[in-house]
C-alpha cells in the first residue's frame, strides 16, 4: 500500500469518529425539546413479534412547543408499547397519554444536572479523541511496518508521520469545538 492510502484510511477512520460523535450529541438532553431525545429509542412491539424497533420507524415525532415533544403512532396499536419503552428509558421524561398521542413535557434541568450533562459531554469527547488517537496509531504502524519491509522509503515514512501529527490536531480540533459548543448549549439557562 501507498502512503496516501494509509494516510485515506486513517483520514476516514477519524472522519467516522467525529460523525459518531455529532450524533451522540444530537441525542443529549439540553432542557429543548428535540426529537433526536427519544428517535433513536428501541421499542419492543408485540404486534411486531417484540423485536425492538426504533421510535422514528413507529411514529411521528413533533415540536408543538419549546418544551414538548409530540410523538403521534403510525398504528395506534402500537402505542402502549412506545409509552412503555420511554418510562423504561433512562432519558428522564414522563410520557403522558390520551388514546391517541403521547406528549412528552421536557423538564428543566437543574444545575446540578447540567453538570452531570456537561461531564457527560467530556467523556463522550474524550472517547472519541481516544479513537482518533487508535486510528493514528495503526497508521503509524502500517507505515512503519511498510518502511521495514521496504515498500516505503525512510522519508516518506517521515513524511506519513507527520501527516498523522497534523490529521490527528485537525480532528481533535474539531471535537473540541463540537464539545465546547454542546456544553455552552447544556449550560446555558
Amino acid at each position: 500500500m501507498s502512503l496516501s492510502a494509509y494516510t485515506k484510511e486513517a483520514e476516514q477512520a477519524m472522519e467516522k469518529a467525529v460523525e459518531f460523535l455529532k450524533a451522540e450529541y444530537r441525542g443529549v438532553r439540553t432542557g429543548r425539546a428535540s426529537p433526536a431525545l427519544v428517535d433513536q429509542m428501541k421499542v419492543k412491539v408485540a404486534a411486531y413479534g417484540g423485536a425492538p424497533m426504533e421510535l422514528k420507524g413507529l411514529a411521528t415525532i413533533s415540536v408543538p412547543e419549546p418544551t414538548v415533544l409530540l410523538v403521534k403512532p403510525f398504528d395506534p396499536g402500537t402505542l402502549k408499547d412506545i409509552e412503555r419503552a420511554i418510562q423504561e428509558s433512562n432519558v428522564g421524561i414522563n410520557p403522558m397519554s390520551d388514546g391517541k398521542v403521547i406528549r412528552l413535557p421536557v423538564p428543566p434541568l437543574s444545575g446540578e444536572v447540567r453538570t452531570q450533562i456537561s461531564n457527560q459531554v467530556k467523556k463522550m469527547a474524550e472517547a472519541q479523541k481516544i479513537a482518533l488517537r487508535n486510528a493514528r496509531r495503526d497508521a503509524i504502524q502500517k507505515i512503519d511496518a511498510a518502511k521495514k519491509d521496504g515498500d516505503l522509503p525512510e522519508d516518506e515514512a517521515k513524511k506519513g508521520h507527520d501527516q498523522m501529527d497534523k490529521m490527528i490536531k485537525k480532528y481533535e480540533g474539531e471535537i473540541d469545538e463540537l464539545m465546547k459548543s454542546k456544553q455552552t448549549e447544556v449550560t446555558s439557562v
